[in-house]
């Protein structure tokens, strides 16, 4: 949202038109908040929002049987070029093995001579 300069509301679960603002419901842990925000925006929801159909075995039977058309992003009018160039990947470095200590004493020499973070 923010790199469309749109405002967003986020795991909505209702959604009303109130002219030319969205009222979005959405649940958070003190209960039930609702915001408005101006459109476009970018509205991510609940899944509460929709109840799912389920397709019945008949027509099931019936999708098998019809052909898939594919298409390609060009079709859609939709640029596909990378925005993003990886410049550098590498891997973490290796953990080092952990060891015990049997006193805090020891716990805070080794804190402060091995891992200098005292």
């Amino acid at each position: 949202a923010a790199l469309l300069g749109r405002s967003q509301a986020t795991f909505a679960s209702e959604v009303k038109l109130d002219g030319d603002k969205l009222e979005v419901t959405r649940e958070v842990d003190a209960g039930l908040q609702v915001i408005r925000v101006a459109m476009p925006s970018v509205v991510t929801v609940d899944l509460r929002l929709n109840e799912p159909r389920y397709a019945s075995l008949p027509n099931i039977m019936k999708a098998r049987k019809k052909p898939i058309d594919e298409k390609a992003p060009e079709d859609f009018g939709v640029d596909i070029t990378p925005r993003l160039t990886v410049l550098k990947t590498t891997e973490p470095p290796a953990r080092t093995a952990g060891i015990k200590v049997e006193s805090v004493q020891e716990l805070v020499a080794k804190l402060r001579e091995e891992a200098g973070v005292i």
